[in-house]
């Protein structure tokens, strides 16, 4: 039986649309380099990884408010006037488009109100009775990564042809910590990209010399209290200062493993699509190879 498959499927959307030329439109011109550049991936991914169950995780809030309450510069640098998303107006136009497409070829998507794609893959993960593959671009989602619960991530940042399948092992290769310690790692070091600051003169090295020695945020803060020893040379001041920081950025970093996702069934033995939409969305958008390719890999034997 194959493994239950986890899409981030914003990380995957944008790289298609920076991956594939803005010149492949639909007939009335319309880009739709990111439609079919992601059904190009979820191809190629169906019969590489032959997953038995496939489900498209969705955000229906980038930026929530409980982590915004606890880090108000979370994504702050990412959000337009409105509190949309910055995101480039022909991208934009085709996440639509992408949702249409998926449900009509019968792939299962999965969302929770108030959470991003993360949290809706942590809880599908941790709901899993069996492997799971998380397919992301987004190194947040290391920390999900679990041997013992077969829990991988396969990492797409540079592309499907250099994907890299993430078990604990390459987490410790990677930051030289143990591997389900990654939360931690990236509560102390930082994400720009995110808007969080990380704690004042730690950078990767030693944030990995802490997690080594206290494995979590916890655990320092609780050595922090108690005055113990351990910690890496002029590291414990920064700490000390950075406490606040610290205990607000733990429910930031962390993705839930208890959103309220709606049930799905994700077994690919199970979808339905519906071929006359998929022939309408494919005159309309000009879909071709890459959609009757994507809607054959759902069908064929696997798992």
């Amino acid at each position: 039986m194959g493994p239950l498959m986890l899409l981030d499927s914003a990380s995957m959307y944008f790289r298609a649309f920076y991956g594939v030329p803005e010149t492949v439109t639909a007939p009335d011109g319309t880009p739709v380099n990111a439609v079919r550049g992601l059904l190009d991936m979820i191809t190629r991914l169906v019969r590489t990884r032959r997953p038995a169950s496939l489900i498209a995780c969705l955000d229906a809030d980038w930026r929530p408010a409980f982590r915004v309450a606890a880090i108000p510069a979370y994504k702050a640098h990412r959000a337009n006037p409105d509190g949309t998303e910055q995101v480039p107006g022909a991208l934009t136009a085709q996440i639509p488009v992408i949702a249409e497409v998926l449900a009509a070829a019968g792939v299962a998507m999965a969302g929770a109100r108030g959470y991003e794609a993360d949290d809706v893959i942590g809880t599908l993960a941790a709901q899993a009775a069996g492997p799971v593959e998380v397919v992301t671009g987004d190194r947040d989602l290391f920390q999900l990564v679990d041997d013992s619960r077969q829990v991988a991530v396969v990492y797409i940042a540079r592309g499907l042809a250099k994907l890299e399948v993430v078990d604990e092992a390459g987490v410790t290769a990677r930051y030289q910590i143990p591997g389900r310690s990654y939360a931690a790692f990236a509560t102390l070091r930082g994400d720009p990209s995110d808007g969080l600051p990380g704690v004042p003169g730690v950078g990767e090295k030693t944030a990995a010399a802490l997690v080594r020695v206290f494995g979590t945020v916890e655990a320092m803060l609780a050595a922090l209290d108690a005055g113990q020893g351990g910690f890496p040379a002029g590291s414990r001041a920064k700490l000390a200062q950075a406490r606040d920081y610290l205990e607000a950025a733990l429910p930031v970093v962390r993705v839930a493993s208890d959103a309220p996702v709606p049930p799905v069934d994700g077994r690919l033995a199970a979808a339905m699509p519906d071929p006359q939409r998929l022939a309408e969305l494919d005159e309309r958008w000009n879909l071709g190879s890459s959609l009757r390719r994507m809607v054959a890999a759902l069908g064929e034997p696997g798992g």
